[in-house]
């Protein structure tokens, strides 16, 4: 057997039936007409031709194959596809072996993936895995009759792809933009569009910083195996700083981790060597258990933000496990804290902190209802042990805290709901504070907070030609202690939300040192309009009414006073295009002490991102005056491969701008530029104020990554 197409030929004849039966399996071959000759093996196809070999089809006005030679001749226009590849090659004229995988194509033009096409004088397959082009020209732009030069190309004088390898090399290598050579090189090698993850360089980035000067990241990418790979990025720039970057990733059978890093040697601070790393990892460790890790470490506290790294002003490294199940929590963490923020003394401030926690839910048989059972470990620590001016910046302390609550609902006939609740929490501490002898002191704790509440609400839907409406108010009266012990210094419950998540809870407070006590009403009532032409309106309006003021809460919360300042939520949503969210704190005579706004609007032609925040002045929450500021996030598509985008951050209090930024990409099929400028206008000991530059550009067609979609692609006139 020489050759399935000659084995076809054979069937053809019925010359050895069992041949026929066996090439019959791989090939195929369909024609208008079919000419045979049995004493010269030749036969001859015409008229829409086409052949099916193992995966391979080919297409051809007439084909001529020689069973002695085992050749095909074909005559154009020839397309060739190849399933396993997605690659699609099209030809003038074509001398082939039977098998389809050898050969020469005269005026060729390879697409690989649908995106990297290849046009050349002569195209040479040989062995099935090597192909050689002869005068190429290689783009993945589209090429039009009326506009026939791309808007980027590469011409080579020979090219070779390993289809193995999943490599394309190119010789004498030109690359042209609009038509003008801007870059040559005598050797070049690119992975194929099939290829995930090859060793080589990646997008280089332009950068221009006031501080650091204009400097070139060229990061370079190594594949180490199937689940793992590094990638180092050298930055040189034109005053002196010379950076190295790192990311390392790896995936194992039972987890993940993912380091990054840099080392930089500059002018800007008077260190030797700045550096930082943050890595974290995820495993799973058996029985349901996940284990998690992240450090975060950097040399100083200006680097991260100066070079873009990150704008955290406090760095977080935790080692953690928890497992969650239906009706069963458990976790466990240990975290260091380190602040950047200018003022905070790292000593004085409780850097490291554990937690484990176990939350059980069962319904119990007496009662019915849901009950939820958990007890907690709290721990933290303060490296100043020996500060005795003021005990409380040097204090440890350790907290046991075990709970239970239930809570049982009852619905009505007429849609009402009346709902019993109770809880009671326990805190026992441990705290270990220095004297002014300089000597320790120890004190013991133990706080019970016990809660009753009695809930009813009473939702009420109406069904209307044009939207559904729902009305539904809501009134719990709380019954906990009338007052405060005051034997706990309040450190995890500073930062209080007064939001409509959290109206009916028994404590508004977000930890365990500041439970809020006494009697009260809480009372909501929400409303909700859902149209039938897909808009929907919710408003949330919420107050508290005390027996007795505790003052357990500063001003700005809007929870103090025997009435609280009124709750007003709103939310506005029209499809998936438009979303309003504001919510406001305010008292009787329209005064203030919080409001939020956050917007999201997209269209076709644009987004916008925007929030405003007021916010009173609270020393208890670490801010002395009042803060007013806007965010804004603009992208503007000006046409269908332009884009302009815009960010600002304004501070109306001191009336500034404080970060503002601008940017432009053009994006087509087969390239993607970004240029943007951002300037950040605040200052502090560690960091100036300074203008960012950054210019990156993008060819498409090398590597499986995609760049554009079929908005962005070019379109042909006539």
């Amino acid at each position: 057997m020489r050759a399935a197409l000659f084995g076809l030929l054979m069937a053809a004849t019925a010359a050895a039936p069992g041949f026929a039966q066996q090439a019959a399996d791989t090939a195929s071959l369909v024609a208008d007409s079919v000419a045979f000759s049995s004493g010269t093996q030749v036969l001859s196809a015409s008229g829409n031709v086409e052949i099916l070999q193992n995966g391979t089809r080919l297409r051809a006005q007439s084909i001529t194959y020689n069973g002695e030679t085992d050749r095909l001749v074909v005559t154009g226009p020839i397309y060739i596809s190849e399933q396993s590849s997605d690659t699609l090659i099209v030809a003038d004229f074509a001398e082939l072996s039977g098998d389809l995988q050898d050969g020469v194509l005269k005026s060729a033009r390879v697409v690989y993936a649908r995106q990297l096409q290849l046009a050349a004088a002569e195209i040479n397959r040989s062995e099935g895995r090597y192909t050689q082009f002869y005068k190429t020209i290689a783009s993945s732009c589209y090429i039009c009759e009326s506009d026939p030069v791309p808007l980027w190309e590469i011409r080579s004088k020979r090219v070779v792809h390993d289809a193995k390898e999943r490599q394309i090399y190119f010789d004498e290598a030109t690359l042209r933009v609009l038509g003008v050579p801007v870059f040559y090189t005598p050797y070049l090698r690119l992975p194929d569009p099939t290829v995930k993850r090859a060793n080589g360089f990646l997008i280089p980035e332009l950068r221009s910083n006031g501080d650091l000067g204009v400097g070139l990241r060229t990061p370079y990418f190594f594949t180490l195996g199937e689940h793992a790979d590094l990638t180092l990025t050298p930055w040189l720039t034109s005053k002196g700083a010379k950076t190295l970057e790192a990311r390392y990733r790896q995936k194992f059978v039972n987890g993940e981790i993912e380091l990054n890093g840099a080392l930089t040697d500059d002018n800007v601070a008077n260190i030797d060597a700045r550096s930082y790393l943050f890595a974290d990892g995820t495993f799973a460790l058996g029985r349901g258990f996940t284990g998690k890790f992240d450090i975060e470490l950097t040399s100083d506290a200006g680097y991260l933000l100066l070079y873009d790294y990150s704008d955290k002003d406090i760095l977080d490294s935790a080692i953690s496990v928890d497992r969650a199940s239906r009706d069963e929590y458990v976790s466990a963490e240990l975290i260091h804290y380190k602040s950047l923020r200018d003022g905070d003394d790292n000593r004085t401030l409780p850097t490291l902190v554990g937690d484990a926690s176990y939350v059980k839910r069962f319904t119990p048989s007496m009662l019915g209802g849901v009950a939820t059972l958990s007890a907690e470990l709290h721990g933290h620590y303060r490296r100043a042990d020996t500060d005795v001016t003021n005990a409380g910046l040097s204090r440890d302390v350790v907290r046991v805290t075990t709970s239970a609550e239930w809570r049982r609902d009852w619905v009505y006939g007429n849609g009402m709901i009346l709902a019993a609740e109770g809880a009671v929490f326990i805190d026992g501490y441990k705290i270990r504070q220095p004297r002014p002898d300089a000597t320790l002191a120890f004190d013991d704790t133990v706080e019970v907070t016990p809660y009753a509440a009695l809930e009813w609400r009473w939702p009420m839907l109406r069904q209307g030609a044009r939207a559904n409406h729902l009305l539904e108010p809501v009134v719990q009266l709380v019954l906990s202690k009338n007052s405060v012990s005051g034997e706990v210094d309040n450190e995890d419950s500073l930062l209080v939300e007064f939001d409509e998540a959290n109206i009916f809870e028994f404590s508004r407070s977000p930890g365990a040192d500041n439970r809020e006590l006494g009697n009260r009403l809480n009372l909501g009532l929400t409303y909700t309009r859902e149209s039938h032409s897909g808009w929907k309106l919710g408003l949330t309006v919420g107050r508290i009414i005390r027996q007795d003021d505790l003052n357990q809460f500063s001003n700005s919360t809007g929870l103090t006073g025997s009435k609280s300042d009124w709750l007003l939520a709103a939310q506005l949503k029209v499809g998936e295009r438009f979303d309003l969210v504001n919510r406001a704190i305010f008292d009787d005579e329209f005064s203030f002490a919080r409001n939020e706004m956050r917007m999201g609007w997209t269209t076709d032609k644009f987004q916008l991102a925007s929030t405003f925040a007021w916010l009173e002045a609270d020393t208890n929450e670490g801010r002395p005056t009042d803060t007013s500021e806007l965010a804004f996030e603009g992208a503007y598509r000006v046409s269908r491969h332009w884009t302009l985008s815009s960010e600002l951050r304004y501070d109306f209090v001191n009336d500034r701008t404080t970060e503002a930024g601008l940017g432009i990409s053009y994006q087509n099929e087969c390239a993607k530029m970004d240029l943007s400028v951002s300037r950040r206008f605040t200052t502090s000991t560690s960091v100036s104020p300074t203008t960012d530059l950054s210019l990156s550009v993008q060819l498409a067609g090398f590597g499986a990554r995609g760049i554009g979609g079929a908005s962005f692609a070019r379109r042909c006139n006539g």
